[in-house]
C-alpha cells in the first residue's frame, strides 16, 4: 500500500496521454484504459533489456522481454487502429446504420488500445518503443472500403488475428500485471471478432476455424502473427526476439 501511496502523484501524470483522446468517448472505455495504466506503472518494464529496434536494414525489431511483447501489442493495435479509422471515415455504402454505429465503436476501442500502449512504453521504456507507424508503413490496397463485404473480411482477419496473437503472446508475458491487462483487451477483441464473424456468417462466431476440439480458441506465436499481418504493412517488422 505505501508502494501505491508513493506513486499516485506518478500515476496520474502517466495517465494524461490517454485522457484527452479518451475523456470525449464513454466513462467505461476511459475508466478501463485507466486502470490498465495504472497496472503497467506500478509493475514498471525492465531497464536492462535494452534492443535495438531499428536495425541498420530497415527491419523494426519489435524487442525481447515484456517490452518486446508491449511492443509487439502496439504495433498490432496501430495497424488495427488505422484501418478502423478508415472504415470509420469512408464507412461502405452499403452499411446498414447499426453496423456504422459499431465500427465507430470499434474505431474508438481500438485507438484507445494504441494511445494505452504508446503511453505504457513511452513512460518505462522510451528508447525502447517502436516507430509510429505512419499511412506510408500501411498497406490497404487489397480493401475495398466502399463495400461492405470487403470491410466486414478484412475485420475477421484482424480480429481473428489478434486473438490468436494475444492468445500466443500470453506465455511470453513475466509480469502478471501484464498478463491481466493483455487477458481485458484480448477479451475485447474476441467480442469484436464474434460480432463481426456472426455479421459475415450466422452462428460462426465460434466455430472450427476458431476454436479447436478442445474447447480452446487458437494461438499463433509472434513470428506467425507478423508474417500473417506482413500483407498489411510496408514495413517489416521482426518478431523474433519476442519474449525472448
Amino acid at each position: 500500500m505505501s508502494n501505491i501511496k508513493q506513486n499516485a502523484s506518478e500515476e496520474a501524470e502517466f495517465a494524461k496521454p490517454l485522457y484527452t483522446p479518451i475523456k470525449r468517448r464513454s466513462f467505461f472505455m476511459y475508466a478501463g484504459a485507466t486502470a490498465g495504466a495504472t497496472a503497467l506503472l506500478l509493475s514498471g518494464c525492465d531497464d536492462d533489456e535494452n534492443t535495438n529496434v531499428v536495425p541498420n536494414d530497415g527491419t523494426i525489431s519489435l524487442g525481447s522481454g515484456d517490452v518486446g511483447v508491449l511492443n509487439y501489442a502496439y504495433a498490432l493495435e496501430q495497424l488495427e487502429a488505422a484501418f478502423y479509422a478508415q472504415v470509420k471515415a469512408t464507412p461502405a455504402i452499403d452499411f446498414a446504420d447499426v453496423e456504422k454505429n459499431y465500427f465507430n465503436q470499434v474505431a474508438a476501442h481500438e485507438a484507445i488500445h494504441r494511445d494505452f500502449f504508446k503511453a505504457a512504453i513511452t513512460r518505462d521504456a522510451p528508447n525502447q518503443i517502436i516507430p509510429t507507424l505512419t499511412a506510408a508503413d500501411l498497406n490497404f490496397s487489397s480493401i475495398d472500403f466502399t463495400k461492405r463485404a470487403s470491410v466486414l473480411g478484412a475485420a475477421k482477419a484482424f480480429e481473428d488475428l489478434g486473438v490468436a496473437a494475444y492468445n500466443g503472446a500470453g506465455k511470453y508475458i513475466k509480469k502478471a500485471d501484464y498478463l491481466v491487462i493483455a487477458g481485458k483487451i484480448v477479451s475485447v477483441e474476441a467480442r469484436h471478432a464474434a460480432y463481426v464473424r456472426d455479421l459475415i456468417s450466422n452462428g460462426s462466431f465460434a466455430n472450427e476455424e476458431v476454436v479447436d476440439s478442445m474447447g480452446l480458441d487458437k494461438a499463433m506465436e509472434p513470428v506467425e502473427v507478423i508474417t500473417a499481418a506482413s500483407g498489411y504493412l510496408k514495413v517489416k517488422l521482426d518478431a523474433s526476439k519476442v519474449g525472448k
